[in-house]
């Protein structure tokens, strides 16, 4: 029988998401929810979609959905995944997951009530370099973890409407991009749990009345540290999207451009590992990415199975930003 999945919003991320299920063996993209009749239209005659509906409710209402793709602004994630989990439709909601933890943890409570699935899209658990990068840190080949730094900035460039008004997206660069980098490496250092946070978020580059920079240290429960930084129009970065460096005893490794480094102090010399990836990448975020993405959720539905990330990854990364804000108004680190 085919799983029937269904869209809200018809944004850049929700095409990417419909190509992607469009993409897998029996699934019927059923219906799309968006308030503006023709963008929603468009969106339907795109990907042969029959249901078109101005809320989640009236498409709730109709029945006949087994998934929800949550595409919206921040602000709606928890309401309209909320919404559908308690119908029984499983859902993957984009990041971050809510606007603040203490939505992430409604919706949590939502999905264990029901039994539908939550999963959250954090996408780069589903990159092949990132992926190559675990593969080497689980082996050992760069001994303990001591630290990592990660990038979410977009370099010369920032995007507008509703991601730049504190109402309708709960934050700005942090909860954009830099929740990117820090899901990244607490993917690649095995889902530590955060211990503190220290930050300093300000806006500087551009008026909006969310943040556009930010630098924060997480301490992770294993002895580990990330220092992650997120921003909007910074005139350079180190790294692009979810770049990760990766500071072992043993060894040094990153992913973008994804190798490792491996010191021979009694020879003085270091041994470079390319992964054999093309650096830059024709498309950084590709399609591939999203349509793995995908599969896993469908996945994970069919098959009875919990997702990760699922809404414990999304929380802990809620409480992070939640806590990094903090931090940067008290100017005191905090404990979680």
């Amino acid at each position: 029988m085919s799983l029937r999945i269904a869209f809200t919003g018809t944004g850049h991320i929700s095409h990417i998401h419909a190509q992607a299920a469009g993409a897998q063996d029996d699934v019927e993209l059923v219906a799309v929810v968006n308030h503006r009749p023709e963008s929603r239209g468009a969106f339907a005659a795109k990907f042969g979609i029959r249901r078109q509906y101005d809320s989640v409710d009236a498409m709730l209402a109709d029945g006949d959905v087994d998934a929800l793709i949550v595409s919206t602004p921040n602000y709606l994630h928890a309401p309209q995944t909320i919404a559908a989990l308690n119908a029984g439709i499983h859902v993957m909601v984009e990041k971050p997951m809510s606007m603040n933890a203490t939505e992430a943890k409604e919706m949590k409570a939502a999905s264990q009530a029901s039994g539908a699935k939550l999963m959250v899209a954090h996408c780069w658990r589903f990159d092949e370099e990132a992926h190559w990068l675990k593969r080497q840190i689980d082996a050992g080949r760069l001994g303990k973890i001591l630290r990592t730094r990660g990038y979410g900035v977009h370099v010369n460039w920032g995007p507008s409407s509703w991601f730049v008004e504190a109402k309708y997206a709960g934050g700005g660069a942090l909860a954009d991009m830099g929740i990117h980098a820090i899901d990244t490496a607490r993917f690649l250092l095995g889902d530590p749990m955060p211990r503190s946070v220290y930050a300093r978020i300000s806006t500087d580059y551009t008026e909006y009345d969310v943040d556009d920079s930010g630098t924060i240290i997480i301490g992770w429960d294993n002895g580990a540290a990330s220092i992650v930084e997120s921003g909007w129009w910074w005139p350079h970065a180190d790294g692009p999207e979810a770049c990760t460096q990766v500071y072992g005893q043993k060894a040094f490794g990153q992913i973008f451009p994804t190798r490792l480094e491996i010191p021979d102090r009694a020879a003085e010399k270091v041994e470079v590992i390319d992964a054999g990836f093309p650096h830059p990448r024709e498309e950084h975020c590709p399609q591939v990415m999203y349509d793995a993405q995908m599969a896993y959720f469908i996945d994970c539905i069919r098959n009875d199975k919990a997702p990760n990330p699922g809404f414990n990854e999304g929380l802990v990364n809620m409480r992070i930003v939640d806590a990094a804000l903090e931090s940067s108004r008290t100017g005191q680190a905090v404990n979680l």
